[in-house]
């Protein structure tokens, strides 16, 4: 009976860590970080820089969105406002963007105080 219980408590903690990675992996090709207002995804191409936001793997309802990116790669450094699209963030502009490099996106959402995230591009 013992033995039976500890297996069923084993794979339950087992079900519950496999599904918190998974709530953390990229669902759009880019990187993820954790922030307090959920987890943001950011997908970072040379003209548009997008951060997706999402609350325990389910994409999260943004009704408003404030922010910059700062992109800096080497000595180089480009900033950019973030502006709402539809149910994502996207920074329009020119930036140098390859492994290594790192943003830093501060973001407010839905009237909320502001994040800052984290990211180093794989």
């Amino acid at each position: 009976m013992m033995k039976k219980l500890m297996i069923s408590v084993t794979a339950s903690v087992m079900a519950l860590v496999a599904q918190a990675a998974e709530d953390h992996q990229p669902k759009h090709g880019g990187v993820v970080v954790e922030t307090k207002a959920g987890d943001m995804e950011l997908v970072a191409k040379p003209e548009l820089i997008v951060i997706h936001v999402s609350d325990h793997g389910k994409p999260m309802k943004l009704t408003s969105a404030t922010g910059k990116v700062t992109v800096f790669n080497g000595n180089d450094k480009a900033e950019a406002p973030l502006a709402l699209a539809g149910d994502k963030l996207e920074a329009k502009g020119s930036f140098k963007v390859g492994t290594g490099t790192k943003v830093l996106a501060d973001v407010a959402l839905n009237g909320k105080p502001a994040v800052a995230a984290r990211f180093t591009l794989k």
